[in-house]
């Protein structure tokens, strides 16, 4: 028995314990991401995802777990996508546009929130391993969050940014680039290889940019905490 915990505490625990904490923020990102879509479609009329059992924090409704492996593996990946009716908003276009921005505008929030938890938590947590895990983990959660916020307003479908694109053209073109919109992972296929052969990936140096700036957040928490302590 001595021998075998030796060859366990020899053993390097850093990529599977690496990977375990990616998992909780991908699970955070994906069922509060699908859960805004849902209630958004539901407060514009479309009681859809409701019906389907969507509006629910449960994590189970929402993954694809081929999808989350890619997302904790490589950072790009894909949920079980909500199932809206656009016809029952009373402007089909506008209610889709709404609906899709409430994606992207969940993710932004997370960031927010999990940067300020972050700031409050540094000090109490950062003396220990196991409370270096858990910062660990609202970190990756935060910045997680905010690439997700950022690759999803890309205006390429079936991104939530290509519905709040189409909100802005004509109907008949509309429902014409809805059609297409099947072929539209093939495309996003193709530009995450593309991103990944270029010098600087411009997904990541967005996210970086705009992630210093929100950084805000994480300091007003440490400077609360610093007032008791």
């Amino acid at each position: 028995m001595d021998g075998f915990g030796e060859v366990l505490r020899g053993l390097d625990w850093s990529v599977p314990i690496r990977l375990l904490l990616s998992v909780l923020p991908a699970l955070i990102c994906i069922t509060l991401h699908e859960c805004a879509h849902g209630y958004a479609a539901y407060r514009l009329g479309d009681d859809t995802a409701k019906r389907a059992g969507r509006l629910t924090l449960n994590p189970i409704k929402h993954i694809d777990i081929v999808g989350l492996i890619m997302l904790v593996t490589l950072h790009f990946g894909w949920a079980k996508p909500v199932p809206v009716n656009m016809n029952r908003f009373k402007d089909p276009k506008q209610g889709m546009a709404l609906t899709a921005a409430a994606g992207p505008l969940a993710h932004l929030l997370i960031t927010i929130l999990a940067l300020f938890i972050y700031g409050l938590l540094f000090y109490p947590l950062s003396r220990s391993q196991a409370g270096d895990y858990v910062l660990q983990t609202v970190y990756i959660t935060a910045y997680l969050s905010l690439t997700l916020a950022i690759f999803n307003i890309i205006p390429i479908p079936p991104l939530d940014g290509s519905k709040v694109l189409y909100s802005f053209i004509s109907e008949r073109s509309y429902r014409k680039l809805m059609y297409y919109e099947r072929y539209g992972m093939l495309a996003l296929l193709l530009l995450v290889l593309l991103m990944n052969r270029l010098p600087v990936d411009p997904l990541s140096a967005a996210a970086n940019w705009v992630f210093d700036r929100l950084f805000f957040f994480a300091e007003l928490g440490f400077g609360l905490v610093r007032l008791f302590i």
